[in-house]
């Protein structure tokens, strides 16, 4: 019996390969079936497919306490959410409406990845901190509060084009 790592056994895998899992890609591949409207009406159908993201919530800060304030900052913290935008793949039958040789204009705007905060929420109490000048109890001050507004990051592209054929 042999000690070390184990050698693959055989070659690739036949058939092409598997798609990864729906986590690991954080896609969920949606394809939208016009076979049967195709062969019923017997005419070309457009072909759509789509992928659905999966979001993925993240850790958030965790509040920090501050000299001279009676509730910590970031008391509701921003929740971080990664994930990905949708993406489409859309081609349509044109009849030569563009000219000789141009029947299919296709769209393709693939899932790219998103990244976003929630809201949050900021505040103080009406409060001080015990203060010795005032036997240690504490004095009167305006609140506050503040909302953190929500964060959206992302980088979208595309691309549209017009050919021949399937």
């Amino acid at each position: 019996m042999p000690t070390g790592p184990r050698a693959p056994r055989g070659g690739p895998a036949r058939g092409g390969r598997a798609p990864p899992p729906p986590a690991a890609t954080g896609t969920v591949p949606v394809p939208v079936p016009l076979d049967g409207v195709e062969k019923s009406l017997h005419m070309e159908m457009p072909t759509l497919g789509m992928e659905l993201p999966l979001l993925i919530p993240g850790v958030p800060e965790t509040p920090r306490y501050v000299e001279g304030r009676l509730i910590p900052e970031h008391a509701l913290p921003q929740v971080p959410m990664n994930g990905v935008l949708p993406g489409v793949d859309l081609r349509v039958p044109l009849p030569h409406a563009l000219g000789p040789g141009f029947d299919h204009v296709g769209v393709d705007l693939p899932a790219s990845d998103l990244r976003t905060l929630t809201p949050g929420l900021a505040l103080d109490a009406p409060l001080t901190a015990p203060d010795p000048q005032h036997y240690g109890m504490p004095q009167l001050k305006t609140p506050e509060i503040g909302v953190l507004g929500p964060v959206l990051q992302t980088v979208v592209g595309g691309d549209l084009g017009a050919g021949p054929g399937r």
